[in-house]
């Protein structure tokens, strides 16, 4: 009979190479399990640092050009298409929302305020089914003049999105003014963006172009 002439030591050592495979695929499995629960974590926590915080106003390469040219369907009857001919010739505020989005659910009380105060808001229905959409305007009241549809989201972005909602602050010659990033609400509407109204409604009440310098204090 042959003998062996391992030590335990070394056995242990070639049972520990041999089991290696099998504890490394055992591994990687958890480590693939772990993946979708580390994304989904890192969108929770973004979702909750996004709700709630101070809403920014920034200043970027959307502001002073003309609103994007687009050809989009009206939301309350996408068989008509609306343009940027069928924007308000005044002063308005272009709001970017879907039904799908929780802080728009949380500013929509507030935009309904806006509305009954006389503000002229247009909405871009981002991305959204437009049962759930025209769901979301029957629950909770219309603040628009109009929605139009942007499904694909392309018009957005040519706005300057980074995530809804947004709210683009837009003078009576359709050229973007101010860019709020994150809800409306009683504060920065005092602040900020009832000034920068303030000061587009007299320009275009004039029939003149709003003052840059004005404009850039106060829409800043």
């Amino acid at each position: 009979m042959t003998m062996s002439n391992n030590t335990p030591e070394q056995k242990d050592s070639q049972n520990s190479k041999q089991r290696n495979p099998k504890t490394m695929k055992k591994k990687q499995t958890k480590l693939w399990f772990l993946i979708p629960l580390i994304i989904f974590a890192a969108v929770m926590v973004m979702l909750y640092f996004r709700l709630g915080q101070p809403t920014e106003i920034v200043t970027n390469t959307a502001l002073e050009r003309p609103v994007p040219a687009f050809e989009l369907p009206l939301l309350s009857d996408t068989s008509r298409i609306m343009t940027n001919d069928n924007l308000p010739d005044e002063p308005f505020l272009m709001n970017i929302w879907g039904s799908w989005c929780p802080t728009c659910v949380i500013e929509h009380p507030f935009l309904m305020q806006l509305e009954e105060r006389g503000v002229n808001l247009v909405g871009v229905n981002y991305k959204d089914d437009i049962g759930d959409a025209l769901g979301y305007l029957n629950r909770g009241g219309d603040p628009f003049s109009m929605s139009i549809q942007d499904l694909s989201g392309q018009f957005a972005l040519d706005l300057g999105l980074t995530g809804a909602p947004e709210t683009f602050t837009v003078d009576g010659e359709g050229v973007i003014r101010q860019h709020i990033v994150g809800e409306i609400n009683e504060s920065n509407w005092q602040d900020r963006i009832e000034p920068c109204l303030t000061v587009l409604n007299d320009a275009n009440d004039n029939n003149v172009s709003p003052d840059a310098i004005q404009v850039e204090e106060v829409c800043k």
